[in-house]
């Protein structure tokens, strides 16, 4: 039996990797700023310091407290402000490719009509729904209809036909979904790091003045270990925000691909089992 011809990919609208990596090239270095700011102008306002000194005074409260983690903690800020800022765009992007409304009650209703060979009415409810899983099931049901008026095939290579198209639908779709999630997951790593590098500085530090004051002091030595310490919940924070959001993003957008797999197999079944038994 000779092979299908590949079909031609139907237009399907994405995310043009061009915006996406001019959002994250523009979204850094603003969070890196907006952390800078926040560690030099607000917790490090005098207000925060007994005397009004934050470089001898003691910390008041917990943000002259976090001042004192030193200059690895705007870096632990810029991490955990990109955490928040690509978990709303991920958030976003997400949600549109969802559509708009329950992509559960959007299978079922395009099974159905699919089930009464109403492939119409199917490809209307896509046009209701929109959203990548909306899109690459209309390519398929395009594609359907394509096949249904090919005289040069046989079924099995109209099957193929259609299940290669919704194949290729889904391989523009689902990468814009993916989109910025390494960064987020990159960051579960660094974040730990960055604690534990600005907590062995700040115990570097601790040690040297002790060195340098040559009688021990154990009030002072506990207070520099602590501010040390700071570094590493910072950082530990961060990284458990980043592993809660990834985990999310990828369970959202696994439920994604199981519904375009569940309605697109719906789609051959139905074509392959309806031109069969015409046949006979």
């Amino acid at each position: 039996m000779a092979n299908a011809p590949a079909p031609k990919p139907t237009t399907v609208k994405k995310e043009s990797s061009g915006s996406a990596s001019m959002f994250s090239s523009l979204a850094i270095p603003i969070c890196f700023v907006v952390a800078l700011c926040t560690f030099i102008f607000f917790l490090g306002d005098a207000s925060h310091f007994k005397g009004g000194d934050p470089d001898g005074g003691e910390a008041n409260d917990i943000f002259g407290l976090i001042h004192k983690g030193g200059v690895i903690v705007p870096v632990i800020m810029t991490m955990l402000l990109m955490v928040i800022v690509f978990s709303i765009e991920r958030f976003i992007v997400i949600g549109k490719a969802s559509g708009s409304g329950s992509v559960d009650a959007f299978v079922k209703k395009v099974q159905t009509f699919l089930n009464a060979g109403n492939i119409e009415a199917a490809s209307a409810e896509c046009d209701k729904q929109k959203g990548s899983v909306a899109n690459v099931i209309k390519s398929g049901l395009k594609k359907y209809r394509e096949m249904e008026l090919e005289a040069g095939l046989d079924v099995d290579q109209k099957t193929l036909a259609i299940q290669k198209d919704i194949e290729e639908a889904t391989s523009l779709e689902m990468p814009m979904l993916e989109q910025n999630l390494t960064i987020i997951a990159t960051l579960v790593s660094i974040g730990t790091l960055m604690g534990l590098l600005g907590t062995v500085i700040g115990m570097i530090k601790a040690f040297r003045t002790m060195a340098a004051s040559g009688a021990p002091n154990q009030s002072v030595l506990s207070g520099n270990i602590s501010e040390a310490l700071i570094n590493t919940a910072f950082g530990i924070s961060t990284s458990a925000l980043s592993i809660i959001m990834y985990n999310i993003f990828t369970s959202k957008i696994d439920k994604l691909t199981y519904a375009i797999d569940e309605t697109g197999f719906s789609i051959v079944q139905t074509f392959a089992a309806s031109h069969k038994a015409a046949a006979h």
